[in-house]
């Protein structure tokens, strides 16, 4: 709820159900993590080192693009932003910054861990998140199904490297 500069209420409305637009952005970023786990398990030496990197690479970009989506959402928080979006919002950067550089330095399996580690964090504190005003409500519903993709994704390429 706002006040608009002629002291009128604007009140929105936010559905509990997940919106078409967010299933297919939500869901269609996890297929890269499913398909290149997939395609790293199948594919020749060479080529599988290829898709690895790139989904690797794939999951760093996202959990920071995710991090963003917390900022922006703080900024709608009635109230201002929350120091719990703050943190968390920070934290999910930083592990996919730290990701990244410890991919860039070949230490990949602290990347791969790193990336787990924020993906089942947006699993669990998103839906908390949303229940206390500081996220959609939807998010409640989409992030305990849509984040696990990625963690399973990300793991199977860790047991790929592990095993390698």
């Amino acid at each position: 709820m706002d006040q608009r500069s002629d002291g009128r209420t604007i009140h929105a409305y936010e559905p509990r159900a997940v919106p078409w637009l967010s299933v297919v952005f939500g869901y269609g970023p996890m297929l890269p993590f499913v398909g290149g786990a997939a395609l790293v398990w199948l594919l020749p030496p060479k080529a599988s080192e290829a898709v690895f990197g790139l989904t690797l690479l794939w999951g760093c970009a996202i959990l920071t693009f995710l991090s963003g989506v917390r900022r922006g959402v703080s900024f709608r928080t009635e109230g201002g932003a929350r120091a719990t979006q703050i943190v968390t919002m920070l934290g999910l950067f930083l592990l996919g910054f730290g990701a990244l550089v410890a991919f860039a330095l070949g230490f990949v399996v602290a990347a791969l861990v790193l990336l787990m580690l924020g993906y089942t964090t947006i699993a669990v504190l998103d839906p908390i998140a949303a229940r206390r005003g500081e996220a959609p409500l939807f998010f409640e519903r989409l992030r305990p199904f849509q984040m696990p993709l990625a963690v399973l994704g990300l793991a199977a390429l860790l047991a790929h490297r592990l095993l390698a």
